[in-house]
């Protein structure tokens, strides 16, 4: 595929989402050349960042996006804990924001979806009490059902919960088959 791999680390629990999309920002510029094409992935809150900075910058080499386990219509744990203070100690700002009531980030969340975006979502727990919470199958922090978005070219769930879903080895192979074809590999029916 001959890519560039930029692996963007950010300070999750100290910012809002606004902030936080301002840092990966300016990041980005700083190591995205117009020369290579440009994929995103994204982890979690991080696939709706990825979605934000679209929204905001057209770049001329953009190629795919793979969203892996994202919250695009937010997370019912987050509804259940928003103000419990413990989850606003270890989620920070941003954590707060992931409620199924979008109404705190709508402003920068439009569903303008014009890349190729394929989404993988998960439906293994190892979280059974957050699974009581969240209707639907799960991977014990977001639901199948928030994980999609119209306008998404591809769809696909993988056995793998939220917590250990980058080293998934069927989600990274995935997210490759999808970066290098435009879609996912579904099974073949027989």
């Amino acid at each position: 595929m001959g890519a560039v791999l930029i692996n963007i680390d950010y300070p999750s629990t100290d910012h809002n989402i606004e902030g936080l999309t301002k840092i990966l920002k300016k990041e980005i510029s700083q190591k995205v050349t117009e020369d290579k094409k440009v994929n995103f992935v994204g982890y979690s809150m991080g696939g709706l960042m990825v979605r934000i900075i679209l929204n905001e910058q057209n770049y001329k080499n953009m190629g795919k996006v793979v969203q892996l386990a994202p919250p695009n219509k937010g997370s019912e744990i987050s509804d259940f804990l928003e103000d419990n203070w413990l989850y606003k100690k270890i989620y920070g700002p941003a954590g707060g924001q992931l409620t199924t009531d979008q109404k705190k980030i709508k402003n920068l969340l439009n569903d303008k979806i014009d890349y190729e975006l394929g989404v993988i979502a998960g439906n293994f727990t190892i979280d059974p009490i957050s699974s009581i919470i969240i209707p639907g199958d799960d991977d014990g922090k977001v639901s199948i059902e928030s994980t999609k978005i119209k306008g998404m070219k591809d769809h696909i769930t993988v056995s793998a919960s939220h917590t250990f879903f980058p080293s998934n080895k069927k989600v990274k192979q995935q997210t490759l088959y999808f970066l290098i074809n435009g879609h996912f590999k579904h099974k073949v029916e027989k």
